[in-house]
């Protein structure tokens, strides 16, 4: 394998709106979605073990993380393990890494990508891969993996690429929020739009190049203490000014502003794995399209609902479309998969009523 290829896996974010199996305290990326025997963070660790060195596979994550993330991933050191003090957004997280990883092998290509996303054609992703590090390997670009959209999602940002390019890697005009349907259905129409997947590939020193540019302020701010990376204080300098950067995502910190940003439209089938309906839309489903994780069904006039629980646990339903059922511990959640979406605000309304 090649000693310059690197990768930063994200493993800190929380999941709420997969809750109540999802939650602060062992988010999504530590869980079996799917019931295929792996944790989304060990599928995603051993799909980039494929191209990239197990020890120089990086997961950046919160420091209350680390004893499940080494439970989950025993062949990994504590080196290996990035963690942050405070929740900051991609763009501080990515250029802590970046200047770590700089500090180790200043000749090193990276790909930077979330724990919590389904993969399944992994030949596919490895050959995407591949192609993404040899681009980067050379020039002075930041690389993105845009999906094909399949349908008008709103629920995901969009990338515009010059339609006139006729290269397999296309140069970025602008990233898109997410738009409304009628915005998304126009981008459809238009076929030079990719969904943002929040996978990045580029050069170690074009990334750290981009954030001196464009986030002079934050790139000082971690450079004061590039002496103290991957030594014994460390850990003392995070903890003192890690809290000090800014809260931004790495889009709107770099890949927005910069003019040296490219896409490759994936070959391989991708699901962010963001909601309850993501999650249903992997799954097998049964004649009646109910999905089931866990347990057995057993169904009376339902249909297309998303079932999860305990293994081995009878589950009998009748009479709904289109549900969301979740049965976790003290938790039963039954709620109509359209408006999943609001999870996050029931969540986030029923911790503040436990708080008062």
């Amino acid at each position: 394998m090649n000693k310059n290829y690197y990768a930063v896996i994200m493993a800190g974010g929380v999941g709420s709106r997969f809750w109540p199996v999802s939650t602060p305290e062992f988010p999504k990326q530590f869980h079996d979605m799917l019931g295929t025997g792996e944790t989304l963070v060990q599928k995603t660790f051993t799909r980039l073990s494929q191209l990239i060195p197990k020890e120089n596979i990086l997961i950046l994550t919160n420091d209350k993380y680390s004893d499940i993330l080494k439970e989950q991933l025993p062949m990994i050191t504590n080196e290996q393990i990035v963690l942050e003090p405070d929740m900051r957004n991609t763009a501080p997280c990515i250029l802590y890494a970046s200047m770590k990883i700089k500090k180790q092998n200043p000749d090193a290509v990276m790909i930077v990508a979330p724990s919590d996303h389904w993969i399944e054609d992994e030949v596919q992703f490895v050959s995407n891969l591949q192609r993404a590090f040899d681009n980067c390997e050379s020039d002075n670009v930041l690389m993105t993996l845009g999906i094909i959209p399949t349908f008008p999602n709103t629920g995901y940002g969009y990338i515009e690429y010059n339609k006139l390019d006729s290269r397999q890697i296309k140069k970025v005009v602008q990233f898109r929020e997410k738009p409304d349907y009628q915005t998304a259905k126009t981008f459809i129409q238009r076929r030079n739009f990719l969904w943002n997947s929040g996978i990045f590939v580029w050069n170690v020193r074009s990334i750290l190049e981009a954030f001196e540019k464009f986030q002079p302020e934050m790139y000082q701010l971690f450079q004061a203490g590039f002496s103290t990376f991957n030594t014994s204080e460390e850990k003392q300098f995070i903890a003192e000014n890690y809290s000090k950067a800014e809260n931004i995502s790495i889009d709107y910190a770099v890949m927005e502003k910069a003019d040296n940003v490219f896409i490759l439209p994936a070959t391989f089938d991708w699901n962010d794995l963001g909601t309850w309906g993501s999650l249903y839309d992997k799954l097998p489903k049964d004649e009646c399209d109910n999905a089931m994780v866990n347990g057995n069904l057993f169904v009376e006039n339902a249909t297309n609902n998303i079932i999860r629980t305990n293994p081995n646990k009878m589950v009998v339903i009748g009479g709904l479309d289109d549900f969301i059922i979740v049965d976790k511990d003290d938790v039963l959640l039954i709620y109509p998969k359209k408006k999943e979406q609001e999870i996050k605000q029931i969540v986030a309304k029923m911790n503040a009523k436990k708080s008062e």
